[in-house]
């Protein structure tokens, strides 16, 4: 199996402690199917707090949703910004357009709007294999992101940029059947591990061609159980990077 990547550390001319006490703080949050996770970040993407997380509710509607995660970052340091990654296509707006392992009350649903009146601070809301993307990326060429959790999630960028609104997951493959329904967080539980893994060696064989990445990333809460030999261009993020990347959101480059 493919080395995992680790993210590389940033070099301060300063003392940690001075460094750590300037510039913006950005709570990353990360919204996912099964859990909700958060930690704060400084000016250059090193964590101030520990990661903090609680299960999804359920049902998981927009308003139990948010009112899990005011109280989740309630303990946490203080902080001037908000990233949030969310499993679905999200509006440049910041509103949610899907959330296939959410509530279907989500669908064109503010997210941006409602949690800047809750937390009283300026949100940024992107896919989450978006933000993980920007957590691990080298901004080179054609790279591709796949998360493999209660869903699958996938993030594209050319040279660095975004391309929003792809929803692979959801796409028919081998048959009527979808992605997410080979690799997903059923299928893993249904399938076994053992034959998982091969759905997820066949995903792979079905991307490549296609899009040509120069780099795919894996990451999601079940890239742990990953055991098949990836092809070198082929990298297993630790999952921690899905609320990295969300410092990444505020850079206007």
């Amino acid at each position: 199996m493919a080395a995992r990547t680790k993210r590389a550390p940033t070099r301060s001319n300063g003392s940690s402690k001075q460094a750590r006490g300037t510039g913006k703080r950005t709570l990353a949050i990360d919204i996912g199917g099964t859990g909700l996770k958060a930690l704060v970040l400084d000016e250059r993407g090193e964590k101030l707090t520990e990661r903090v997380r609680v299960e999804t509710p359920k049902p998981a509607t927009p308003e139990s949703v948010i009112t899990a995660l005011v109280a989740l970052v309630k303990p946490l340091a203080p902080f001037d910004r908000v990233s949030v990654g969310f499993p679905g296509v999200v509006s440049m707006g910041g509103s949610t357009l899907t959330a296939p392992n959410l509530d279907k009350a989500w669908r064109k649903f503010a997210l941006k709007n409602s949690l800047e009146r809750r937390l009283k601070r300026p949100v940024r809301v992107l896919n989450d294999a978006g933000v993980q993307g920007f957590g691990v990326i080298e901004g080179q060429g054609v790279e591709m992101v796949l998360t493999l959790g209660t869903g699958m999630g996938c993030a594209l960028y050319v040279d660095g940029r975004y391309v929003p609104n792809l929803e692979l997951a959801h796409h028919p493959f081998n048959g009527k059947s979808t992605y997410e329904e080979h690799v997903g967080g059923k299928a893993l539980a249904k399938l076994g591990k053992k034959k998982w893994n091969k759905h997820v060696a066949a995903v792979l064989e079905q991307i490549d061609p296609i899009w040509n990445p120069r780099r795919i990333y894996i990451g999601g809460g079940n890239a742990k159980h990953l055991r098949l030999e990836l092809p070198p261009h082929v990298r297993v993020t630790d999952n921690v990077a899905g609320l990295l990347g969300g410092i990444r959101l505020w850079d206007e480059r």
